[in-house]
């Protein structure tokens, strides 16, 4: 009988460490329809984000614009799982001495992924809502020399 619970408790203690690591990685699975190049297009040009997975535990992301020939980029961007939290660090040309601002995952789902960061000057909450496969809306909001700002950004997808 002792020989039987020695087995038992080696199978929990080698399962539990394994249950473990799935749940670390569900979150950021479930951003994989961010991953492709999605375009915005405004009266001023077309603005571009490109997603990219890096790993089980990291996407690459940018913001661009194409002038003629050049392309302009002005925001890189990490989504990153650590433990249970699923971050999005967007380091902004000419904000923040060019540093990475950590926003903390508050709304993850198979069609919305919300991040907060309520000691950001603006914004401090940046979404992500699926529409269909092909479209997307981007969306910053947060409070800004003491109003209530609001940017939406939507997005088709073109690679």
């Amino acid at each position: 009988m002792k020989t039987g619970i020695k087995i038992l408790t080696a199978i929990v203690v080698l399962a539990v460490p394994g249950a473990w690591t799935i749940k670390q990685t569900n979150d950021i699975t479930k951003a994989e329809w961010l991953t492709g190049t999605w375009e915005n297009k405004t009266t001023r040009g077309s603005i571009y984000e490109t997603w990219n997975k890096i790993s089980e535990t990291e996407f690459a992301g940018k913001n661009y614009i194409v002038k003629e020939k050049d392309t302009v980029v002005f925001e890189n961007i990490r989504l990153v799982q650590e433990k249970d939290s699923l971050f999005y660090i967007p380091a902004v040309k000419n904000q923040n001495d060019g540093l990475p601002v950590r926003f903390a995952n508050k709304t993850i789902s198979e069609t919305q992924l919300v991040f907060e960061n309520p000691q950001h000057d603006f914004p401090q909450i940046i979404s992500y809502t699926k529409i269909t496969p092909d479209s997307l809306v981007a969306e910053i909001s947060g409070t800004k020399n003491g109003r209530e700002r609001r940017q939406l950004f939507p997005m088709k997808r073109v690679h």
